[in-house]
C-alpha cells in the first residue's frame, strides 16, 4: 500500500532522513508501518534540527517538497494566488498514486487536500483533525470550511474523520479519536507528591499568544505573592519568548520562573514526573497532549474549558478549569495546596484516566482503522 501524507508540517532533511515535529512523527510512524511505500507532501524547511524533532521511521519514503502559504494579509494573499495552482497539481498526483489518502487538518494544505480529495471518492482515506471540532467555538473560516467538507458525506466518501470529543450533529464519517504519548511500558507506579514544601508547576508548549504562556507566569506569579512556595517550568519556544523573559526580569521571578525552551522528550518527561501541576491557559486546543502527559504522570492538571478538556478533565474531578480571572483561578488552585487529599484525589484519577490511552491501544485502533474492519458507514 502506498500511504500518502498531506500536511502543513514543516519538515527537515537532514543525512538522508526526514525530521518533523516528534509528536507528529511518533504518531505517523505508527500510521506507516502497514505500508509498502509513504508519500509525503509538505514544505521543507532550512531550519535546523531542534531537540523536540524526530525523524521517520519508514524505509521507503517519497517526499514530494510544496511551498507554505497564508492569507494573512493583501501581499501574501497575492502570493498565494501565484502558489496554489503547482501545489494543487502536486497533491493531485500525490493522490492519483495512493493506495490510501492521510490528511492532517487544519491547515492551509490540509483545505487544499480536502477539496482536492473530493475527485478521489473510491479511495480509502483517513483525516485527522487536530483543532478544537466544536461546531460552537469561534474558528477562521478556512477551519469552518475545512469541517464543513469533511462532515458533508456527498462530497467526503470513503474517508474516516478523526476528531476529539463527541459533538452534536456529527455525520456518520466523523469518529470519536484520541492521542497518545507513552506505551504501556512506560506505566509505573505514581509517585508520591507533598504539597508541604515547594509546589513545582509546568507549561510545555509552543509560546505564541494563543497558549497564553504570560498568564501562567501570571498565575504562579499571584500564588508567590499570596505566599505559597511555587515555581514554574516552561518548556517550549516562539514568538513570545523574549516578552516573557523581559517579564520575568521586570517583576524580578527569575527564582520562581524559568524558560527551559525546547527540549528533548527524556527531560520533558523528568519534568512532567517532578511537578505537581501542569497548567496550559490555551485559548483554542484539540486534545492538548500537555494535558494528557502530565495526567499520564500524575500532575494536576489545570487548564481553559476548551474543546475536550472539560471531558478530559471530567469537568473538574480530575483537575482544575481555568476561568482566565487571575483572582478567581488562583483562589481555585489554592483550595487545592491547602488539601492533601484533594490533591491525591485528582492526580490519581487524572493518571488513572490518562493511561487508558496508551500508544499501545492507539496502535490497535489505527490497525483496525486501515483494515476497514471497525467502522462501516
Amino acid at each position: 500500500m502506498t500511504f500518502v501524507i498531506i500536511t502543513h508540517v514543516p519538515h527537515i532533511l537532514l543525512q538522508n532522513k526526514y525530521f518533523a515535529y516528534s509528536p507528529y512523527v511518533l504518531e505517523m510512524n505508527i500510521w506507516t508501518q502497514y505500508a509498502n511505500e509513504v508519500v509525503i507532501v509538505a514544505p521543507i524547511t532550512d531550519l535546523g534540527k531542534t531537540p523536540v524533532d524526530i525523524a521517520y521511521e519508514h524505509q521507503n519514503i517519497k517526499f514530494v517538497p510544496i511551498d507554505s502559504f497564508d492569507v494573512l494579509h493583501l501581499k501574501s494573499i497575492f502570493r498565494t494566488i501565484l502558489k496554489v495552482p503547482k501545489i494543487t497539481w502536486q497533491i493531485f498526483k500525490a493522490m492519483q498514486s495512493a493506495g490510501h489518502i492521510h490528511l492532517r487538518c487544519p491547515g492551509n494544505i490540509g483545505l487544499l487536500g480536502c477539496l482536492i480529495q473530493i475527485v478521489f471518492p473510491n479511495k480509502p482515506k483517513t483525516a485527522k483533525y487536530a483543532g478544537n471540532w466544536d461546531p460552537k467555538s469561534n474558528q477562521p473560516w478556512t477551519y469552518q470550511l475545512q469541517q464543513w467538507i469533511l462532515s458533508n458525506p456527498f462530497l467526503t466518501r470513503n474517508m474516516h474523520v478523526l476528531v476529539y470529543g463527541e459533538w452534536e450533529g456529527m455525520t456518520t464519517n466523523i469518529k470519536p479519536f484520541f492521542t497518545a504519548s507513552y506505551t504501556e511500558k512506560e506505566v509505573i507506579p505514581v509517585a508520591q507528591k507533598e504539597l508541604k514544601g515547594l509546589v513545582n508547576f509546568i507549561f510545555v508548549g509552543t509560546l505564541v499568544k494563543g497558549k497564553h504562556p504570560l498568564y501562567a507566569v501570571q498565575l504562579v506569579e499571584n500564588l508567590h505573592l499570596k505566599g505559597y512556595s511555587v515555581r514554574l517550568s516552561i518548556y517550549g519556544e516562539g514568538v513570545e519568548r523574549e516578552m516573557l523573559a523581559d517579564y520575568i526580569a521586570a517583576h524580578a521571578l527569575e527564582k520562581i520562573v524559568s524558560l527551559q525552551g525546547n527540549q528533548a522528550r527524556d527531560i520533558v518527561k523528568k519534568a512532567y514526573q517532578d511537578s505537581h501541576f501542569v497548567v496550559l491557559p490555551s485559548e483554542s486546543e484539540g486534545w492538548p497532549k500537555a494535558i494528557a502527559e502530565g495526567m499520564f504522570w500524575g500532575c494536576v492538571p489545570v487548564a481553559t474549558s476548551v474543546s475536550c478538556v472539560p471531558f478530559m478533565l471530567d469537568y473538574g474531578k480530575r483537575g482544575v478549569l481555568l476561568e482566565m480571572n487571575l483572582e478567581k483561578d488562583s483562589a481555585q488552585i489554592a483550595v487545592v495546596l491547602h488539601d492533601q487529599t484533594d490533591f491525591d484525589a485528582k492526580r490519581n484519577k487524572a493518571a488513572e484516566w490518562s493511561r487508558g490511552y496508551t500508544l499501545d491501544v492507539f496502535e490497535e485502533e489505527i490497525a483496525e482503522l486501515l483494515n476497514g474492519s471497525r467502522y462501516d458507514f
